[in-house]
């Protein structure tokens, strides 16, 4: 057994690939030394080779960003859909427990799938996206988290302006046009939550981007559930609409015949759509930046905390700042 570390981040930051295997193996697993880095950033995740059996997926948890509670709750959640037939990837049950610790660290045990990402312009995959989108959210109602947070402007916009500001990481020649600007944005988000009026708030995957859907011939599988949260439904739904409006609200229609199949729509959350892709480009700054004492950031970000890089962040924000003004979607 390795020597025990005293600090989990230092530990995460260089764990090792005997340490890894030596934490897969402490559940009773018979690794064989394969072992290869899968693409993920806030956590480590691997794929591990079995003796005698069909390789498996490890993922190591980031210390300090989730309570050991938040993690069961999130995998209760996929347990719960996999039981309905949702086609979720849970956590794999070793001796009554899916959350593990090996030294200092905290782990999980996935079954490996693959698949690509889906057409986002075939109608047909939307509407079955929308289906299974339905299907999260029908559950998804009904009950609340406990140990896991809101989206809300201030998780998503208030603070990660904060950090950004206070930890100098603006160019000091766009400092002031960054405050004024994201001061004017959040403003504006805000408005957009006031004219949605009041919405439900459910469980929800949280991250529901293309990267996080494996298609097959058989159709999707829904993966990564590490930002599940709660939050209105259109939050698991913007991600697939990108363009113009025209091709916007064309796409919205088709993910919207698949998803009034199993849950109602509430048509006011169109007004949430630019205002949390807004959200989404503040804390993705944010996010990178909070993590960039680990290795692993500045390698995959090198462009990130350039002059050219705060340049265009600014011309987003500007952007979505118009975008933002604009009625919200419709769809026939």
């Amino acid at each position: 057994m390795p020597e025990m570390k005293t600090d989990a981040a230092e530990a995460f930051k260089n764990l090792n690939p005997d340490e890894i295997l030596d934490a897969v193996e402490s559940i009773g697993l018979r690794t064989d030394g394969r072992l290869l880095a899968l693409n993920s950033y806030e956590n480590r995740v691997y794929q591990i080779g079995i003796e005698d059996g069909a390789a498996t997926v490890a993922k190591f948890y980031r210390p300090h960003r989730w309570s050991d509670e938040a993690i069961l709750e999130e995998h209760a959640f996929t347990l719960e859909l996999s039981a309905a037939e949702i086609p979720v990837i849970p956590p794999i049950v070793h001796d009554d427990r899916t959350l593990h610790h090996y030294d200092h660290f905290r782990f999980a045990i996935y079954e490996r799938r693959g698949g690509h990402a889906p057409e986002l312009d075939n109608p047909v995959h939307l509407e079955q996206m929308g289906r299974f989108i339905a299907r999260i959210h029908a559950l998804g109602a009904t009950r609340k988290f406990a140990h896991r947070p809101v989206i809300d402007i201030e998780i998503y916009a208030i603070r990660p302006r904060a950090y950004l500001i206070e930890n100098r990481f603006i160019p000091a020649h766009l400092e002031e046009a960054y405050a004024t600007l994201t001061h004017d944005v959040i403003q504006y988000i805000q408005h957009c939550f006031d004219r949605a009026g009041e919405t439900t708030s459910l469980r929800l995957h949280g991250d529901m981007h293309p990267g996080n859907i494996l298609w097959t011939e058989q159709g999707p599988h829904i993966v990564d559930f590490d930002d599940a949260r709660m939050g209105p439904a259109i939050q698991d739904l913007w991600m697939f609409l990108s363009g113009d409006r025209e091709y916007m609200s064309a796409r919205l229609g088709d993910l919207l015949i698949g998803y009034e199949d199993f849950h109602d729509f509430n048509p006011a959350e169109l007004n949430l759509v630019e205002a949390l892709r807004t959200m989404r480009i503040l804390y993705h700054a944010y996010w990178i930046a909070s993590r960039w004492e680990d290795p692993a950031f500045p390698l995959a970000f090198p462009w990130f905390n350039s002059t050219n890089y705060w340049e265009e962040h600014i011309l987003s924000l500007r952007e979505q700042l118009a975008l933002m003004e604009e009625p919200p979607l419709a769809w026939d």
